[in-house]
């Protein structure tokens, strides 16, 4: 059993739909589970992380770092991984993607030259490394950036 395969017990979970305030025979009239008196009973309850007035954990924490907006998420493979493939073959980022070798895109793929390429491949991505366009043309192979 691991976390993702947890789940509620049937019939634990409500509806999002579900009426408040219709009647005591409801279940859940008078206070419309909001209980008796008190701050959160009230219209107007404090914004979410408001802590009575104390300051606040995410004011309390010192900010760090930066997070540049236009940076992009390049996904980088080894030379000797495209040894998967049969040779001849026409490697795609669909191809490696079909193949296990990359989860996802994210802004473009990168060939990197470590490692042996045995095979001869015509590889087909956004980026390549100096040595692995090296690596792939010294076995008659091509690689095209898209």
């Amino acid at each position: 059993m691991n976390l993702s395969n947890l789940s509620p017990a049937p019939g634990s979970t409500h509806s999002a739909n579900f009426r408040v305030g219709r009647g005591h025979g409801s279940g859940n009239g008078k206070t419309a589970g909001k209980g008796h008196k008190g701050q959160k009973a009230r219209s107007g309850s404090p914004r979410i992380g408001f802590e009575g007035g104390q300051m606040p954990l995410y004011r309390r924490l010192p900010k760090r770092g930066f997070t540049n907006r236009n940076t992009k998420e390049i996904v980088s493979i080894n030379v000797e991984e495209l040894n998967r493939f049969e040779d001849g073959a026409v490697v795609t980022v669909e191809a490696l993607l079909e193949a296990g070798i990359i989860n996802h895109v994210g802004d473009g793929v990168k060939v990197l030259g470590n490692g042996e390429l045995t095979k001869k491949l015509d590889v087909k991505v956004n980026k390549f490394s100096a040595s692995a366009i090296e690596k792939i043309q010294a076995l008659g192979g091509t690689a095209e950036v898209i």
